[in-house]
């Protein structure tokens, strides 16, 4: 028993950089200090921040969103049942 919870948590050696994954996009560690080396543009995080922003608002119109058609559907309800 012991021996199956060791095989179910154990990391392999891919994730630590210790053996070669064949799948991986970065298969050569060469390439990695190469792009580390590059002149490569930063990323623009004043574009990331507004992402976030914009979504953060997505989330807060669709809840309110909601709130409203659930309370819209709670009136009609009401007067549906005021009628009988």
């Amino acid at each position: 028993m012991l021996r199956a919870l060791k095989n179910l948590c154990h990391r392999p050696a891919v994730r630590f950089g210790l053996a070669r994954d064949r799948s991986s996009h970065l298969r050569d560690p060469r390439f990695v200090s190469f792009v580390a080396q590059s002149n490569r543009k930063l990323l623009n995080t004043d574009f990331h921040d507004a992402v976030l922003r914009g979504r953060k608002f997505g989330r807060q119109t669709l809840v309110a969103l909601l709130a409203l058609g659930g309370a819209w559907v709670l009136l009609e309800s009401a007067r549906a049942l005021s009628v009988f």
